[in-house]
């Protein structure tokens, strides 16, 4: 079968069309030099297919806007609304280090201070008591690129979303309790939510 060549210029805009629509996830992991601290490329090959960010079909009953963690699953969803969501692979807390249930997002940060907790104080003095004053944002702070706070009637829970300086723990449970995502990943979330967001953490 032949195709002429003016079918092939009305084609040509679908043909076009259609690629856009598959995401380059090279670009989306690229490097980040715009950022107060810029970004290095995502060596994105050595990251699981299944864990790097894309839009997903995903069934629920909670509203878009809403902040579901899948912490068995080392996923993240940010639904988004008719049977559609944003999925994440996160890195996730060891055992006996997690939260469950709902809570709201009390506030974000871009490139945050990062203060160990009391508890990871007492657990580990040698190591958290130098940072007891926090930690300036930065590429070596823990939070990485940006936070997002989770509270409960007010309080903050202690338990952020955040950034990682290391990608190769994403799908991993191995932080001391909050979900951690790729740099890139957790900046497209931040500008996402909004302060006083849902979010749904369910545990096994």
């Amino acid at each position: 079968m032949t195709i002429s060549r003016r079918g092939l210029l009305i084609g040509l805009p679908l043909f076009v069309a259609g690629c856009q629509s598959v995401p380059n996830q090279k670009a989306m992991y690229g490097d980040r030099p715009e950022e107060p601290h810029p970004l290095k490329q995502i060596p994105i090959d050595k990251i699981k297919p299944e864990l790097r960010r894309q839009e997903v079909a995903y069934a629920t009953t909670e509203a878009a806007g809403t902040v579901v963690v899948d912490t068995p699953a080392r996923r993240l969803y940010y639904v988004l609304g008719e049977g559609r969501a944003m999925r994440y692979g996160v890195g996730v807390g060891r055992n006996g280090y997690a939260l469950a249930g709902t809570a709201y997002i009390g506030r974000k940060a871009e490139w945050p201070t990062w203060t160990p907790t009391a508890n990871m104080l007492r657990r580990d003095p040698e190591k958290n008591m130098k940072y007891a004053g926090g930690l300036p944002g930065g590429i070596n702070n823990p939070l990485g690129a940006r936070a997002i706070y989770l509270y409960r009637g007010g309080n903050d829970t202690m338990f952020r979303l955040h950034g990682t300086n290391q990608p190769w723990s994403i799908g991993e449970a191995m932080s001391s309790g909050c979900v951690r995502m790729m740099n890139h990943d957790v900046i497209d979330l931040y500008e996402r939510v909004k302060v006083g967001g849902r979010v749904v953490v369910m545990q096994a």
